[in-house]
């Protein structure tokens, strides 16, 4: 196989042949293939040779049906070939990560137009992948026991063999149990709290069997945005521990769908904390013979673990709408935390003894010391208010405590800015009113390129947006009437997207009451994975999809989505992470509010038309529309040219098609 798709001339630099072969590639290769000439994507690809010549971070905002996909693929693929290490595409979820590797995606695109062998593999979260300890742990009496003894049942046969592997297959792909729905899949995959350190079971986990596949690739390497920010924290410590990090050594770094990168950082530099868990950790180290101050001591931490607790939930309060409880700070939590930190040192004093006697199991004392300066930096963080974001979950298991970074600028700054490569943002929404100042502040950058171009489609004549008018405020009920009309207008063929789980749940406990919708099928986020449910209503032309998270990357041309309903406006949740957002701006909702939700909506209005033969409506069924004169002005800058926001009476809703 050529290692370049072009004959190179080392005498003349190498981008500079990569950006004419692009060139090659889309006015010639590709519209000889059936492709349209899109002179928006042969600028993006110019505006890339320059980042990657520079090796400078671009934001790349390219409009929907730019073919930006194509291009970072490109410049990627030839320049890991260049360095002799795989670039990273990290998208903004697995859904996205499978639309691009998918059969019909755009690698199997490029392959199979251009003659190229394209080496990619996916990179997977730890939480997609089916856990061995948690499957042994679910109990006879579980309501589901007999599905997941069927799970196991066909688990691969060098799973259950304690003996050298000759030959093994990749397994645990959350993928591979589309008929879990995501209740029971949180029951047997991996979570933060399985200490995979030290399981048995840990060199037949389809998860680290995965890890030693993806390593090898020699072009791409796909990941989520989240999987690439827990590389990026976890690096140092993996290394200490004497593992590998996460990815390998990279030659860059493609952010798609880059708006979503920060709330990615947040999450992975997220410290998670429970009494169970802690509990765990600690007595580990009394199947050691330690001395009798050190035991004395253990048993200290666990009270102490379990009286902060206690108290942590009599600091709770619920948030309406949100499973996250607000944490109330005061003196009493504080004293207890800093009561459970000092023992905490202590126990790390007495381990610093115990490592001479070698009395306990090298690996696992590391283990254990590296987790507990893990606690006590997220307990100093704790104690100090400002500079963390905090809230509490309830589980069956009991209470979690959650402490989060306010900024994730300065690590994003110090541990990926800083790596001198080329780093692409790309996405059709990254700057609000024109500027990229809104998105490079929250990521802590000032020295990048930017570019944007617009959308080729002719938006006039294939996009109808509506918002009906409302007699009862916009009820539940009022809104399940304007959606029926809409869906019988055209046929189902629809995407609804909620902005909260009890929007969609009161949607789907409605649903019975509209014989009018009684024939069509209709898919609910949750139910099934993600990519079979979107596979379905792809194929199942006149079906529903009901969604929660697929605002960003959905890409389904055709028929198939020729509607897309937005049942609220996408504006930020009341929960802990943008009440600290809110609490830190001058004023929140012209600097936290408004620019989230104009974003979102953009983004969710792009699912509609993905190719130019694509028609249909978008219905924003929002109350706020008609009265605020603001937000009416700022929704309508959004819309694409010729595009026009259109009231319409609740009795005209289900004639909005006009010329579609």
């Amino acid at each position: 196989m050529k290692q370049y798709p072009f004959e190179y001339d080392h005498s003349r630099p190498f981008l500079q042949q990569v950006g004419e072969w692009v060139a090659d590639v889309f006015y010639d290769i590709l519209p000889e293939a059936g492709f349209e000439v899109r002179d928006e994507q042969i600028y993006m690809a110019y505006q890339l040779e320059r980042a990657f010549a520079e090796k400078q971070t671009i934001f790349a905002e390219a409009g929907v049906g730019t073919g930006k996909t194509l291009v970072y693929l490109l410049y990627a693929i030839c320049y890991a070939r260049y360095t002799r290490k795989p670039a990273i595409i990290a998208c903004a979820d697995e859904s996205l990560i499978e639309q691009l590797a998918k059969p019909e995606g755009d690698l199997a695109k490029l392959a199979r137009h251009l003659s190229l062998t394209i080496d990619a593999r996916m990179a997977k979260s730890a939480d997609r992948y089916l856990c061995l300890a948690k499957m042994d742990q679910v109990k006879t009496g579980d309501e589901d026991y007999d599905m997941y003894s069927a799970v196991r049942a066909e688990l691969p046969d060098f799973v259950h063999q304690y003996k050298a592997m000759q030959s093994f297959y990749p397994y645990g792909d959350r993928k591979q149990y589309p008929h879990l729905d995501d209740h029971q899949w949180n029951k047997i995959s991996w979570d933060t709290f399985q200490d995979c350190f030290s399981c048995d079971q840990r060199h037949r986990c389809g998860q680290t069997l995965t890890r030693e596949h993806y390593r090898k690739s020699t072009d791409l390497i796909i990941c989520s945005h989240d999987f690439y920010m827990e590389h990026v924290w976890t690096y140092e410590g993996r290394k200490r521990e004497g593992q590998l990090p996460l990815l390998p050594d990279h030659c860059a770094v493609v952010f798609d769908e880059g708006h979503l990168l920060e709330s990615a950082a947040q999450k992975a530099l997220t410290y998670s904390l429970k009494h169970s868990g802690f509990e765990e950790l600690v007595c580990r180290l009394l199947k050691g013979e330690i001395r009798e101050s050190l035991a004395v001591l253990i048993d200290e931490a666990i009270d102490r673990s379990e009286s902060l607790f206690y108290t942590l939930s009599a600091h709770c309060e619920d948030i309406p709408g949100s499973e996250r409880k607000r944490i109330i700070l005061g003196e009493t939590l504080q004293e207890e935390v800093r009561l459970f930190r000092l023992v905490i040192e202590a126990i790390e004093e007495e381990l610093v003894f115990e490592s001479d006697l070698y009395t306990l199991n090298e690996y696992q004392l590391r283990i254990v010391e590296e987790q507990l300066e893990t606690i006590q930096k997220a307990l100093s963080l704790f104690q100090s208010s400002d500079a963390l974001i905090s809230w509490a979950t309830e589980a069956e298991d009991g209470l979690t405590l959650v402490i989060m970074p306010r900024a994730v600028k300065e690590v994003l700054r110090e541990r990926v800015f800083a790596l001198n490569m080329p780093i692409v943002f790309s996405s059709a929404t990254l700057s609000v009113g024109g500027s990229f100042d809104y998105i490079t502040s929250s990521l802590g950058t000032d020295r990048y390129l930017s570019f944007s171009t617009q959308s080729p489609y002719d938006y006039e004549n294939q996009m109808k947006v509506v918002a009906p008018q409302w007699t009862q405020r916009a009820s539940g009920e009022e809104k399940m009437k304007a959606a029926a009309g809409l869906l019988a207008e055209t046929g189902g063929r629809a995407l609804v997207l909620f902005n909260g789980r009890e929007e969609m749940l009161q949607f789907k406990e409605l649903l019975p009451s509209y014989p009018e919708l009684a024939n069509m099928r209709f898919w609910f986020e949750g139910d099934a994975e993600i990519s079979h449910l979107i596979g379905y209503f792809q194929r199942d032309e006149t079906s529903v999809l009901c969604a929660l998270t697929l605002w960003e990357g959905l890409d389904i041309p055709g028929p198939s989505l020729s509607n897309v309903i937005v049942w609220s406006l996408p504006f930020p949740p009341q929960d802990p992470v943008f009440m600290a957002k809110r609490e830190a701006a001058a004023a929140p909702y012209e600097e936290v509010d408004l620019p989230y939700m104009l974003l979102r909506l953009q983004q969710g209005m792009g699912r509609l038309i993905r190719s130019s033969a694509d028609r249909g409506i978008v219905a924003i069924l929002s109350e706020e529309i008609h009265h605020d004169a603001k937000l009416r002005e700022a929704i309508e800058k959004l819309l694409p040219q010729g595009v026009q926001l259109q009231d319409v009476e609740p009795g005209q809703v289900s004639s909005t098609s006009g010329h579609f």
